[in-house]
């Protein structure tokens, strides 16, 4: 199985490829897009602003190979900020203009808002380890994972779906939040399952049972 990671150029691809090598799978860093169609699945990490990494993925051409890959039925997990940019707009801008919306992938309907906006009255940005609850049905990237288990977040602002549907796990802290999403072929996790232990590289494996299926 060929595992592409999409390298835009923000970094912290290290432990998502060890992760990977751990469950016995060579990962390959996609670093143009037309590298895409050599993988039979994708991986897209993400640290820092929203809009700066959307301005990243534009100038490199990665959007519209993305979606296409999708409608071509790849499947793509998400991870952290990469998960936030399959919404359809973020409001994380420049520190000089920090609420500027952003339009995302629009890969799965939503927005992304900073948490104190969602009314959490804790301090920003959420960073440790929390617990997870599944969202009405348990989806196969968690099979095997129960209610409660905990997972490694480090955020600021929070990925708020437009439908129910789209939502696969919630944590909270001072606020319910998205801790998962998922929609056809496109999953993304909040938070980083590469950093989660042995839940986290639960998740991982299920992806890439789902993938082989």
């Amino acid at each position: 199985m060929n595992v592409g990671i999409i390298d835009y150029g923000v970094g912290n691809l290290g432990s998502v490829m060890r992760a990977l090598e751990e469950l016995r799978v060579t990962p390959n860093l996609i670093t143009s897009p037309s590298e895409i169609d050599h993988n039979d699945c994708l991986i897209l990490p993400g640290v820092g602003n929203f809009s700066e990494c959307m301005k990243r993925l534009s100038d490199g051409g990665w959007p519209d190979a993305i979606k296409d890959s999708v409608a071509y039925g790849r499947p793509l997990l998400g991870i952290c900020l990469g998960m936030q940019l399959l919404a359809s707009s973020g409001t994380e801008g420049p520190i000089d203009e920090p609420l500027r919306n952003t339009p995302g992938l629009d890969l799965i309907k939503g927005s992304v808002q900073r948490l104190d906006r969602l009314g959490c009255n804790f301090r920003v940005p959420h960073m440790g380890w929390n617990s997870i609850i599944h969202h009405g049905a348990a989806s196969p990237l968690f099979a095997s994972i129960p209610d409660g288990t905990d997972f490694y977040f480090v955020h600021s602002y929070a990925f708020v779906t437009d439908s129910d549907q789209h939502l696969l796990a919630t944590t909270s802290y001072g606020v319910a939040m998205t801790a998962a999403v998922g929609e056809g072929c496109v999953w993304g996790t909040q938070f980083h399952p590469e950093k989660s232990s042995r839940a986290g590289h639960r998740v991982l494996k299920n992806f890439l049972e789902i993938v082989a299926c």
